[in-house]
C-alpha cells in the first residue's frame, strides 16, 4: 500500500512527458517539412521556437 504514494506520482510525470513529445518536430527534417529551419539555441525575429531538432539547437517557423 505504501508503494502507491511513489508509483501515482511517478505516473503522473511519465504522463506529462508524452503529452507534450507529439506536439512539435522532433529532428530536423520534420521542422523542415513543416516550414521551419533549424537554428543554435534562439530563434530571431520575426520567428520563434517552434520545437528542438536536437538537443541545442531549435526549430524556429514564423507563426
Amino acid at each position: 500500500m505504501k508503494i502507491l504514494y511513489l508509483l501515482f506520482p511517478f505516473f503522473l510525470l511519465l504522463i506529462q512527458g508524452a503529452a507534450g513529445a507529439s506536439l512539435v518536430p522532433g529532428n530536423e527534417w520534420r521542422c523542415k517539412h513543416e516550414g521551419g529551419f533549424c537554428s543554435f539555441l534562439t530563434c530571431y525575429r520575426p520567428y520563434h521556437i517552434y520545437g528542438r531538432c536536437t538537443n541545442l539547437v531549435v526549430c524556429c517557423k514564423r507563426k
